[in-house]
């Protein structure tokens, strides 16, 4: 059983990305684990305990700002090293840099890195190309696999962080933005929602359980992961809330123990973090008889158990799905018409033939030959004349020339480039110092034209 829920992992992953590089994400509804939980809650930790590595970028406000999809991997110890693009540690045995493990990003194929420091970089990078170096966030994902024989198989979904007040160049209305972005996600009905609470915090002001119960008011797809349980006050503890006396899940909490900043700072190792976790839930007077039921290894297991099960009771919806889409697709190609293009062996010919006639639908909307030109409205290139010759021939004549130039401007200009000799006529010098400040006056009206333009040739 156990090989046929990771096959059926691994088929899930396949059609991810399948999904993600053609028709995208909101097209088929897959099983997936969104984890989600407010700032410095120990989300990142949470994660980087159950994969074993330190690659999730941290510091200060949303370190995450695109969506993560992480797809946790599990291969056989001392597997042949692959061939390709490869990032290594150097001067690093490969015993310690750990050769058995490595990420792959989509959107880098072919490469796999060793280095786990180089994957949390790249994590940065890519994040910062799309969602710009500011602290606002993107929806576009970023698709991380990590192979490892240390893992369990798993499909994550890593999101910002909630936050309430912006900072820095951060749009006003982050929280919102953040808010909307992870409803997205935890809204769909194959989705199993990790929620991150602090265990220090009172549960009521839990964000991450108010937003599952908005989208799954009956528990039944949340499981509750309670961090920080080390920092909780002396002679308190969380066994209610483990329990589900307090808040009741059907999947139940979870309580884990996580590195402190201290210890993050310290270089305090994973596998030595992982020990004090065990340790604690075992000596600790209130969780020692639940310690079996606690901590990364048991969330691990419970994850993999909870995913596995899920796909397996989804499959015949996704299936249907996937029939329907399929036969949608094929309605759609069937439309493009010419049969004898039919088959593998002609999707190139069939290509070529359909960029040819969008190539030239499109040349005679611009040059007003279209059979479907609009009576109503102006439209194509008549709209684009119309652009270029009232929109932006009005926005010209608006414009003075001689804004903040006076004649004594000139007249100095003049003198200034002719030095101690006189001049007959203006030289060229003092007509281009004198000209180039003007010309930025054309730069506004000129950009605007160009969005005009650009959006009708999108029309179009």
């Amino acid at each position: 059983m156990a090989s046929l829920g990771e096959d059926l992992l691994g088929v899930v992953n396949k059609l991810q990305d399948l999904v993600f590089n053609t028709i995208g994400n909101d097209s088929l509804d897959l099983p997936q684990i969104v984890v989600v939980g407010s700032q410095s809650s120990g989300k990142s930790s949470v994660l980087e305990n159950i994969v074993g590595r330190d690659f999730l970028p941290r510091g200060s406000g949303i370190v995450t700002r695109r969506p993560l999809i992480l797809q946790l991997i599990n291969v056989p110890s001392n597997s042949d090293r692959p061939e390709g693009d490869e990032i290594h540690v150097p001067h690093t045995p490969a015993s310690v840099a750990g050769q058995d493990e490595w990420g792959e990003f989509n959107h880098i194929p072919g490469r796999r890195f060793y280095d786990f420091g180089e994957v949390k970089r790249e994590i940065e990078n890519e994040t910062a190309r799309i969602a710009g170096n500011n602290k606002g966030i993107n929806r576009q994902p970023i698709n991380l696999k990590i192979y490892s024989p240390h893992v369990l198989s798993l499909t994550l979904v890593d999101l910002p962080g909630l936050t309430k007040v912006p900072i820095g160049d951060q749009p006003g209305d982050i929280e919102k933005q953040t808010r909307n972005l992870i409803t997205e996600y935890i809204a769909k009905p194959n989705s199993i929602i990790l929620a991150v609470s602090p265990a220090n915090v009172d549960l009521v002001n839990s964000e991450a359980l108010k937003l599952a119960r908005h989208v799954d008011p009956m528990g039944r797809r949340t499981i509750g992961v309670l961090t920080k349980l080390d920092l909780m006050d002396h002679g308190t503890n969380a066994m209610d809330i483990l329990s589900g006396r307090v808040y009741p899940l059907k999947l139940g909490f979870i309580g884990v123990v996580n590195r402190s900043q201290q210890d993050i700072q310290g270089n305090k190792s994973l596998s030595d973090a992982l020990s004090a976790e065990r340790d604690f839930f075992r000596t600790h007077p209130a969780y020692r008889n639940m310690a079996t039921r606690c901590g990364t290894q048991y969330l691990a297991k419970s994850l993999n158990t909870t995913l596995m099960g899920h796909i397996r009771e989804r499959l015949p919806d996704i299936k249907a799905r996937l029939n329907t889409l399929m036969g949608q697709t094929q309605q759609e190609l069937a439309s493009y018409g010419d049969v004898a293009f039919a088959g593998k062996e002609h999707r190139g010919s069939l290509v070529l033939q359909l960029m040819t006639r969008f190539a030239t639908s499109f040349m005679s909307s611009i040059d007003g030959t279209s059979s479907e030109i609009s009576t109503k409205e102006l439209c194509g290139g008549a709209r684009i004349y119309y652009i270029f010759n009232s929109v932006f021939g009005n926005s010209l004549e608006t414009i003075d020339p001689t804004t903040n130039l006076s004649v004594l401007d000139i007249r100095t200009a003049i003198r200034n480039s002719t030095g101690p000799r006189p001049s007959l006529f203006v030289p060229e010098l003092a007509f281009d110092l004198l000209v180039k400040p003007q010309i930025k006056l054309l730069e506004v009206p000129s950009q605007r034209c160009v969005e005009l333009v650009y959006e009708e040739l999108i029309k179009i």
